[in-house]
């Protein structure tokens, strides 16, 4: 029995009702208002790509981001270096080759190359360090950078992610989920590996994601449509609109998916409306509000046991039947970013935003509802000035974050039934005020420096109104930390770049962590404690007889961190501990090359060494213990080729090594390779074009487990699906 989607058709129809009325709005507007002049886009976006890629037709500063997603694949050209492409994932905007981190730029010819568009490893396969499972083959995946994060059950936690400049992390920096990011409207990605707690906080020990969608045309509406369609009934419709009137470009997506997923019970169905209005208020001032509603549900499958996975590997887990596991989430968030010129060289950055969510959670104990209601905002100076010789960028702000979440939950009687009585009642109050300074010197056209500094602080409080047996459950947790991070980069010739960095790592226990209690239905887990990091990282990046690359190795320490378990009385249930002490190396390697103009290469290598040096946990103590799900080797590999202006064909690899299943290192996941292949060709001219692609992913049908986790009752392997066919048709119209 599947469970009904309570409130879905409602919640669809006021979002289709919103977005009809945005897209005529914005139609209406561009008809009767004159197009503005072409400028360009904004500094941070009018350079794009990894960091070596093909130059556009025409010349890119002079384009928006929907025209670069819309321009054809051209005839041969000669490749350049991207190493002058500017990033604002660490506050301040920088040319990558000055920035002392681990740092890449995910840009349209990958993302155009996407098989479903529904995934974040679908967009960040080429980006070495971060490990991304997708346990169901839909839009529910488990995220991590450099193994932070690297057991979360569920949503992303050390992890800073930000979607056109507005936070997907509450106040302990848990991100609940990816499902507001509709990848095939993402223009641009920003990924900065590495400990960032003293840019953003404790939502960021591992790195920060930064999102950008596309914009609207320069002038009169143009839009795109497409459809996706393939294995286990998947199909999703696309849709988006944009243009510009005056001093307002605007910008509107709408989708959905659906499909059955591998095994059983693994259905999933999503909506999603995203709209964007970029507005030049006056020449120092530019502002921009999002929209946003979206509304996801999967079925759980839960993990299977061995002799299951032997029996039936797409089978469900009997208990994720009976109890029919699900999960639903609605959500509506709006907010407005924007920076104003004070003067040449002063400039204030801010944003707010608001989100309401409702989410229900079917386990096996309990049937849960919860919502949320999350408002924040920051503000940021930034001071540029001469120290002679040397160039001064001294930026200082504050983020300000709240959430209030009412919860209860009742018992599942079955098929997700809910009992009468309440098993918990309670709501919870969270803060996270942050107050840090960055200072980025410019030393010489070829040494640079920054340093950054930051204060946390974070108040969790919980209310009980059930008090069961007369037993109060309420209390309060509270974290604070200063975090510090330095860097420094060298830059002796424009194709070669040398960086260095330490900085320190602050990961409080997280919403999900503190509110998942092992003691009971209700009340804090107040067992946890904040784990604290720092760790160091050389980096080299450059390009050589168009070969470009971008090698980083780093070493982090960890004390206090965090495990995931299970209990036998709550089976199915996830909990989170404080296991001990562990220390990571890793070396990342990115790679792209253009032998022949025509014929793109990329490659993405990950090696990891993560050891629990000394643990406390369920499965025993140990010491120098591989950290369960962390495999030693992961590599990506992409190429395409342009047969005509029209054809091309290309190949994607997926490999990772051998894991270990949970602390005790003897259950084991074995490697595997996925092929990919993919053919697409484009028809049709001027205002009118088309594109039709087919691909293949696990072309040779491997056999291979998608997410493990430690599990007492060994329930512990989610497999992955086989061959599966995905055929698109894409539309675009307008000049």
């Amino acid at each position: 029995m599947r469970q009904q989607r309570t409130g879905l058709a409602a919640f669809v129809r006021r979002l289709v009702l919103a977005s009809g009325c945005v897209i005529i709005a914005s139609v209406a507007v561009a008809q009767t208002a004159a197009p503005a002049p072409d400028q360009g886009g904004s500094a941070s976006s009018s350079l794009q790509g990894t960091v070596a890629q093909k130059p556009a037709a025409t010349d890119p500063s002079k384009q928006t981001d929907q025209q670069k997603t819309d321009q054809p694949k051209t005839e041969a050209q000669a490749p350049r270096l991207d190493i002058e492409v500017l990033v604002t994932a660490p506050r301040v905007e920088i040319p990558i080759k000055e920035n002392p981190a681990a740092t890449t730029v995910v840009g349209r010819e990958v993302l155009q190359s996407m098989p479903k568009g529904i995934g974040v490893e679908e967009a960040l396969r080429l980006v070495p360090g971060v490990k991304v499972d997708n346990q169901a083959d839909g839009e529910r995946v488990h995220l991590s950078i450099r193994g932070q994060g690297l057991l979360t059950e569920r949503g992303i936690r050390g992890v800073k992610v930000l979607l056109d400049g507005l936070p997907l992390n509450d106040p302990t920096g848990f991100a609940p989920d990816l499902f507001d990011v509709d990848w095939t409207a993402v223009q641009r990605i920003e990924v900065l590996r590495g400990s960032a707690s003293a840019l953003y906080g404790g939502g960021s020990s591992g790195g920060v994601i930064n999102i950008s969608t596309r914009d609207g045309a320069p002038g009169s509406v143009t839009g795109r449509a497409s459809i996706e369609a393939g294995s286990y009934a998947f199909y999703k419709p696309f849709a988006e609109a944009g243009g510009t009137a005056g001093r307002l470009n605007y910008h509107v997506t709408a989708s959905g998916n659906a499909g059955d997923g591998y095994r059983d019970h693994t259905t999933f169905n999503a909506f999603n409306l995203y709209s964007k209005f970029r507005y030049e208020a006056n020449d120092a001032t530019r502002l921009t509000f999002v929209v946003a509603g979206t509304h996801f549900y999967n079925d759980n499958a839960e993990g299977l046991n061995l002799d299951w996975l032997a029996e039936d590997r797409r089978m469900a887990n009997p208990d994720a039947l009976t109890y029919n596991e699900g999960q639903r989430t609605n959500r509506f968030t709006t907010g407005m970013s924007g920076r104003t010129r004070l003067a040449i060289d002063r400039e204030l950055s801010y944003a707010v935003y608001y989100r309401r969510t409702g989410w229900w959670e079917s386990v096996p104990s309990s049937v849960q509802h919860r919502t949320y209601d999350s408002p924040g905002g920051n503000i940021q100076f930034t001071m540029d000035g001469d120290i002679d010789p040397w160039t001064n960028h001294l930026s200082v702000g504050v983020d300000a974050d709240f959430q209030s979440i009412g919860e209860y939950r009742k018992p599942n009687l079955g098929h997700a039934i809910e009992g009468s009585t309440l098993l918990s009642d309670q709501s919870i109050m969270q803060r996270g005020i942050g107050l840090y300074a960055i200072d980025r010197v410019e030393f010489s056209p070829k040494w640079s420096g920054t340093v950054g500094l930051r204060f946390d602080q974070i108040h969790n409080e919980l209310t009980d109104h059930l008090l069961a047996g007369g037993v109060d459950l309420s209390g309060g947790a509270s974290f604070s930390k200063v975090t510090g991070r330095i860097g420094a980069a060298f830059n002796p010739r424009p194709d070669l770049g040398l960086y260095a960095s330490w900085g320190q790592g602050f990961l409080p226990p997280a919403t999900e962590e503190l509110a998942n209690n092992p003691h009971a239905q209700g009340g804090f887990n107040l067992d946890l404690v904040p784990a604290t990091s720092y760790g160091e990282e050389l980096g080299v990046r450059g390009s050589v007889n168009g070969l470009a690359y971008d090698v980083a190795f780093f070493h982090l320490k960890t004390k206090n961190d965090f495990g995931r378990y299970r209990v036998k009385d709550r089976p199915l249930e996830t909990f989170y501990g404080n296991l001990g002490t562990s220390r990571r190396y890793g070396l990342e390697t990115a790679l792209t090359y253009y032998p022949v103009p025509e014929l793109g290469l990329r490659a993405a290598y990950t090696f990891n060494d993560f050891l629990y040096t000394d643990i406390q946990s369920l499965f025993g103590s140990f010491t120098d213990k591989v950290m369960p799900n962390a495999p030693r080797h992961q590599l990506s590999f992409d190429g395409e080729y342009l047969i005509n202006r029209r054809l091309a064909i290309g190949l994607g690899i997926f490999a990772q090594g051998m894991s270990y299943v949970d602390q005790t290192n003897v259950p084991t996941v074995d490697g595997y390779a996925l092929v990919n292949p993919r053919v697409s060709y484009r028809f049709g001219n001027g205002p009118y074009e088309a594109e039709l692609t087919l691909q293949v992913r696990n072309l040779f049908a491997a056999e291979y487990i998608a997410f493990s986790e430690p599990d007492p009752d060994g329930n512990s392997y989610q497999p992955g699906p086989t061959r599966e066919l995905f055929l698109g048709f894409r539309v675009r119209f307008g000049r």
